[in-house]
């Protein structure tokens, strides 16, 4: 079932980068973590991937905005999808560049990552395979 990610908005009161003293917290909302997480993570069109999960009531996705930014950490940084993974686990900018700045939220498995890929190569190749019957 698709559900719409908006944890992100607003910030968190408590979180692990609130608790940062405010020159580590501003250097934090100015590094390429806070510069990613405004002008790429949230401008993300969660809703265009909306196909891709059941309407069946059901477990909530992941969120597909940051399953979606991960491909372009992944890229960007030329990391494995273990060291992803583990910068996403314990990389206060990368949690932050993904709108997590609570340490406890966004737990999930690799294994859903690879889920979703499989689920988006599905969806473009059916519809490669209806734009050439059409």
């Amino acid at each position: 079932m698709f559900k719409k990610n908006t944890k992100h908005q607003p910030p968190a009161l408590i979180s692990a980068a609130s608790e940062l003293p405010e020159k580590q917290r501003k250097r934090l909302e100015t590094s390429w973590a806070g510069t990613f997480y405004q002008e790429f993570f949230s401008h993300n069109d969660e809703e265009a991937f909306a196909v891709l999960y059941s309407e069946k009531a059901s477990r909530p996705n992941v969120p597909v905005n940051v399953l979606v930014v991960f491909e372009a950490l992944k890229s960007g940084f030329g990391w494995s999808d273990e060291e992803l993974y583990e910068n996403y686990c314990y990389d206060l900018q990368v949690r932050y560049a993904l709108g997590y700045i609570r340490l406890g939220d966004g737990a999930f498995e690799i294994r859903t990552l690879y889920y979703f890929r499989e689920r988006l190569s599905k969806h473009i190749i059916c519809l490669k395979t209806i734009s050439k019957k059409i």
